[in-house]
């Protein structure tokens, strides 16, 4: 017997689960795409952008997921024979100077011991060694989903700094925005690349770029430059048509105007907040689970640890086991490991639309999932993750209204109701 026959609940790490109001808001007719509304919102959003990845410069919207937006980025501000020394923590840093390799540039890789960020002093190291200045630029990630690390940005910029090295400074931000405090100008940094499907709420489809003044310009100077990704026309540019290089998305632009609408009444840093309880309950989760040969966070230092996803390693209990008897028995759909065997990890995701209900299923829904695997526990994960979502609630000193009056039946001598006529 299966008892997923409800609606279903999907916490991978991205997409993440989208808001009614955003599913709503794209379910409309096509518009006039020349003139109008259509135009005035993608404006509006461009202008609205910035904020989100707290920087006062210009934001680009793709028509494609993060892959796009990694792409947008390298071909405007880079050049065939180009270097660029890769800080890895996981798998997505490596994965973007992979495909920037397939348009000429070259690149190394920089990787952080297993499950820890990347270090500063080994970067600061790496910098050293490079006197005649052949690293054009730095790719990192922010949060990388294959392993929940979350690298320091802030280090990262401050040892560049500090060896006085030109590189630009390339941040992937599609795990970490709208989830983790990001500070794109107080931190330095040249390029964020980030998509629409995390902590924007918003389906897959939409890529963006922000890029700073150093970034613009080593865009004049780029010949990796394709007619599609081109910043040139799509900045300032003198018709709608070339925001995008072509038809506007304006299913998703009309989604994420109500996404951005969402984030501005909640607060960006109170979302910042959000995520932060809600990682700190999944993390106490798991401690409670563990158990010799059970379950495990993969990042062993909580400075280190993603509020938007958590790794669990999960020692001799199969994963993809504890995945079906979830998704097949109860309705919930894990993330699969994707940094090491599959077998001995699984992902969930805890980014954008999410609550304590929601998380509170989704963690009561493993732990049964776990029991009925025959997994080793040390605890109860959600007594613990409920201790702590309790820790950031504040009791209510008011009731939600006033005590339902009932009427009493009217009842005739023999205790039966009486016809109202």
């Amino acid at each position: 017997m299966s008892l997923s026959h409800g609606r279903p609940l999907v916490m991978i790490p991205g997409p993440s689960v989208m808001p009614d109001e955003v599913l709503a808001a794209m379910h409309r007719p096509m518009p006039n795409i020349y003139e109008g509304d259509i135009v005035d919102l993608t404006y509006r959003m461009l202008d609205e952008l910035p904020p989100i990845a707290r920087t006062r410069h210009r934001a680009y919207i793709t028509v494609s997921n993060g892959h796009g937006a990694w792409e947008m980025a390298v071909t405007n501000t880079l050049s065939r024979g180009d270097h660029v020394l890769v800080l890895e923590a996981g798998h997505f840093a490596t994965g973007w100077a992979s495909n920037a390799a397939k348009s000429g540039v070259t690149y190394d890789v920089l990787t952080a011991e297993r499950g820890a960020a990347v270090s500063p002093d080994a970067f600061a190291e790496r910098l050293a060694a490079d006197a005649e200045r052949r690293i054009d630029a730095v790719f990192v990630a922010h949060v990388d989903t294959a392993t929940s690390v979350r690298n320091d940005i802030a280090a990262v910029r401050k040892v560049l700094d500090d060896a006085d090295h030109p590189a630009l400074l390339m941040v992937d931000c599609v795990a970490s925005l709208a989830c983790e405090p990001y500070e794109m100008d107080a931190w330095g940094v040249d390029v964020t690349v980030s998509g629409s499907q995390k902590g924007l709420m918003v389906p897959p489809g939409l890529g963006f770029v922000w890029a700073s003044p150093r970034a613009q310009e080593a865009h004049k100077t780029a010949d990796l430059r394709t007619g599609y990704w081109d910043w040139t026309a799509r900045t300032d540019p003198d018709a709608h048509y070339w925001i995008f290089c072509g038809t506007p998305p304006v299913q998703h632009l009309w989604g994420l105007e109500v996404a951005l609408a969402m984030l501005a009444e909640e607060g960006l840093e109170a979302a910042w907040r959000r995520h932060d309880v809600m990682a700190g309950a999944v993390h106490a989760a798991v401690d409670a689970w563990a158990a010799p040969d059970g379950l495990s966070l993969h990042v062993a230092d909580p400075a280190h640890r993603a509020n938007s996803v958590t790794v669990i390693d999960t020692g001799s209990v199969d994963a993809e086991r504890l995945r079906a008897t979830a998704e097949r028995q109860a309705g919930l759909t894990l993330g699969r490991g994707i940094h090491v065997d599959t077998s001995r990890e699984v992902r969930i995701g805890h980014m954008g639309h999410l609550n304590p209900p929601m998380l509170l299923g989704c963690l009561g829904t493993v732990e049964a999932s776990l029991a009925a695997c025959g997994a080793p526990l040390g605890g109860s994960g959600v007594a613990a993750a409920a201790a702590e979502l309790a820790k950031a609630m504040e009791p209510s000193t008011e009731t939600l209204g006033p005590p339902l009056e009932i009427a009493p039946s009217a009842q005739g001598p023999d205790g039966c109701c009486t016809s109202a006529g």
